[in-house]
């Protein structure tokens, strides 16, 4: 009797066909899969060109603060309340400049997290970079400083001190943009719009800024917030005496440079402070730039606690700050043994 044979039916072979395909598809899945993700792992970001760009975004939404504020263009509404109970502002400057500066980062680095205090749906898909590096950055940072792109987190603010941009109190009104890597800030670009200066850093690297060359702990002038003061007057003084001499300013950005040797040609008239100190909540955009600054040119900014701050994740410092440059900052800390940040 001759053997049977086996017949598959059509049925059969198309099934059997269909399974053989699903698993090599799966299995080029995967490895197309991985070597995706490693590539993704391998993809680095000049912080040299970073730093150029950032420059070039502050600048660029500078000038797109100045016009509007010129034109009286403000169209300013509320965004609602602060912790203090000040009313925060949005105006027409803080839209134009966030669209420059976001789009401009966010198109010459996509696959960098840039984080902007402003929100808007704008794509502008031309906004580029002109691929220029200031010479004072090229003279002093050579390229070639690559970071992981996924370990970067960009901080822009597109416009500090809103409050007094619509007092048109312009002299403390900045443009900011910083680099953290892992959470640490790298680069800060502190521009001031209405004369033009922009301050750089980048850590380990160079800056176009310096401190002064003297500073006073006893008492220092302590440059706090004069919109979001909350109680830190009465703190300050509790601290370092009563004679402690206590200045209001608006702006982040301006009591940064407030601690810094400012080139006077270049500049507006700034008050000179020895400490700049904060104890309500503050938001990351704010403050990064400027912890960049000092942290290029030897100084501190940290808690009033003296904890580092980190700047990825939320948006929100609750920790209040303390910011110095060319002075003991632990000495400062430990004036402040009882100064906790306002709880709202």
């Amino acid at each position: 009797m001759a053997p049977m044979g086996i017949r598959l039916s059509p049925l059969g072979v198309a099934v059997f066909c269909l399974l053989g395909v699903g698993v090599i598809y799966h299995l080029y899945a995967g490895v197309i899969s991985n070597r995706l993700a490693a590539f993704r792992q391998r993809r680095t970001v000049d912080l040299r060109e970073l730093l150029a760009v950032s420059v070039e975004a502050a600048v660029l939404g500078g000038t797109e603060v100045k016009k509007v504020r010129e034109e009286n263009g403000l169209k300013e509404k509320s965004k609602g309340k602060t912790r203090e109970g000040a009313n925060e502002l949005l105006t027409m400057g803080d839209l134009q400049s966030h669209r420059k500066m976001f789009n401009l980062i966010s198109n010459t680095f996509p696959e960098v997290t840039v984080n902007s205090e402003e929100h808007d749906s704008m794509v502008d898909k031309a906004a580029a970079w002109s691929r220029d590096i200031p010479a004072d950055i090229r003279d002093k940072i050579d390229g070639g400083k690559d970071v992981p792109a996924e370990s970067v987190t960009v901080w822009i603010d597109p416009l500090d001190a809103t409050q007094e941009y619509t007092e048109n109190l312009p002299q403390y009104v900045t443009t900011m943009v910083c680099v953290a890597v892992d959470g640490k800030p790298v680069i800060g670009v502190i521009h001031q719009p209405f004369t033009g200066f922009t301050a750089w850093a980048f850590v380990g690297q160079a800056s176009n800024m310096r401190p002064r060359s003297a500073y006073s702990i006893s008492p220092p002038k302590v440059i706090v917030s004069r919109s979001h003061s909350g109680k830190v007057k009465s703190f300050v003084q509790d601290a370092f005496g009563n004679s402690t001499t206590v200045i209001g300013a608006g702006g982040a950005g301006y009591k940064v440079l407030s601690l810094l040797e400012m080139p006077s040609s270049e500049t507006a008239p700034m008050e000179q402070a020895d400490i700049y100190i904060h104890v309500t909540y503050i938001k990351k955009w704010d403050i990064c730039a400027g912890a960049a600054i000092l942290n290029a040119l030897g100084g501190h900014m940290t808690t009033v606690k003296g904890e580092d701050i980190d700047y990825s994740g939320t948006p929100v410092n609750k920790g209040g700050l303390v910011a110095s440059v060319g002075v003991d900052h632990k000495a400062i800390l430990e004036k402040l043994p009882n100064l906790e940040p306002e709880k709202h």
